[in-house]
């Protein structure tokens, strides 16, 4: 059962939210753009379900409900989470994920935030928000957005969702 998954210890795995709500007969989904340097000027391919890394032996599901509210600030709508499963990304990381419905506005969002030396060998500590904006999109799109080792959930919950 997914709500009682738990990290095991010799992988790296994320847990992560793909919020989905129906606008004018098209499933939308909210995505994430991740914040700092090295991802200020990508786009297509770079964006992702809210997710975050769990630290061994936690609840999967409790850090996905908490990395949603840690990375738009909010929380998550108190609907049923459908498990789209898990897949592995181009480091190795496994990603583990739900869909929810619900509805959040992109411009109410505010993430937690990191701090990395910047300009690298500059000496200067700056800090960055985890995730710089979230926005709906619909599928076609989300597929070009999110980065490719998270397409099939996108696919799992095309199959799964009655439009």
């Amino acid at each position: 059962m997914a709500e009682d998954r738990t990290q095991e210890t010799r992988r790296r795995v994320s847990a992560g939210i793909l919020l989905f709500r129906r606008r004018e007969g098209r499933l939308e989904v909210l995505l994430g753009h991740p914040g700092g340097p090295f991802f200020a000027k990508k786009d297509e391919g770079s964006w992702t379900v809210l997710k975050g890394e769990a630290d061994p032996g936690e609840e999967l599901v409790a850090v996905a409900r908490r990395e949603f509210a840690e990375e738009t600030g909010q929380e998550q709508p108190d609907d049923t989470m459908l498990e789209l499963g898990e897949v592995r990304q181009r480091g190795g990381k496994t990603v583990v994920a739900w869909a929810l419905g619900g509805d959040l506005d992109p411009a109410a969002a505010r993430s937690n935030t990191f701090e990395m030396e910047w300009p690298p060998r500059s000496g200067r500590v700056r800090e960055f928000p985890e995730i710089d904006r979230v926005g709906w999109f619909d599928l076609p799109t989300a597929r070009r957005k999110i980065l490719p080792a998270q397409v099939p959930f996108l696919d799992r919950l095309e199959r799964a969702i009655i439009l």
